[in-house]
């Protein structure tokens, strides 16, 4: 079984692209993050050309998350148990779906903007959420992870120069010790290998030449309980679809299980 999460950046925008990935992939379940589209406006019929059922929790022009499976697709609940929520408003940021022998949830973190914004403690309180929210499956006897965008480094090597991030968000302890709770519910972290270079980046900022000088981070995730991280015979982030015109500054991340 092949499980992926992809940052589209733009599901309209990605959408001949995506659909190309998942033909030649061979992906049985992704977990798709910053969809930016209504949710009916969501291509649920050129998905189901490919075979493939979408679970979708999108409001419009801003975040979404989508499960897309060839499996199966049923519990599906949208949105995150107890979100906090920014300015009175709860985001489309989280989704979770059984698909054949494996729950997951599409997750897409808050990005916090600046240590000393209202959006960085907004982050924390979701991180609390969501460790609260999967505690339960994280510790249960079904393979389970929670995959996407967490907007956060784990380590130091996770990013293409630490000096570069001094006093910016994605590297800071609180962040970090938010994973690590995470962590404690029963889940690990499950580190790709990477198909170019020797660190498995997941993002390169469009700007200043991020991808070809591989100015990047590994900020896409798998977090996967032992059940999960037992049957992963393989994982890797997919560098090539990063190249070329019209790529998400996101590559695909993927797992290979034996369930």
């Amino acid at each position: 079984m092949r499980i992926a999460t992809w940052n589209v950046n733009s599901i309209t925008a990605r959408l001949p692209r995506l659909l190309a990935w998942l033909e030649s992939s061979g992906t049985d379940v992704l977990c798709l993050q910053e969809a930016k589209v209504a949710e009916d406006q969501f291509p649920r019929d050129q998905l189901r050309e490919l075979g493939y059922e979408a679970a979708v929790n999108a409001t419009g022009r801003w975040n979404g998350v989508a499960v897309l499976s060839r499996v199966g697709l049923t519990d599906v609940v949208k949105g995150l148990p107890g979100d906090p929520g920014y300015e009175g408003a709860v985001e489309p940021r989280a989704i979770s779906a059984t698909c054949g022998p494996v729950r997951v949830w599409s997750v897409y973190v808050p990005n916090g903007r600046e240590v000393d914004h209202p959006h960085y403690a907004y982050k924390l309180q979701w991180f609390e959420a969501l460790r609260a929210a999967v505690a339960g499956d994280a510790s249960g006897g079904r393979p389970f992870a929670v995959l996407g965008d967490y907007n956060v480094a784990p380590a130091d090597e996770d990013v293409y120069d630490v000096a570069a991030f001094e006093g910016l968000t994605h590297v800071t302890p609180g962040e970090r010790a938010a994973l690590a709770a995470l962590r404690e519910t029963g889940l690990s972290d499950v580190v790709p290998r990477p198909l170019k270079y020797d660190r498995p980046f997941t993002y390169w900022d469009y700007r200043q030449l991020g991808f070809p000088k591989n100015r990047g981070m590994r900020i896409d995730l798998v977090y996967g309980n032992r059940p999960f991280t037992d049957a992963v015979k393989d994982a890797y982030v997919d560098r090539e679809e990063r190249k070329g015109k019209g790529a998400s500054d996101h590559a695909p991340v993927v797992a290979d299980l034996d369930v």
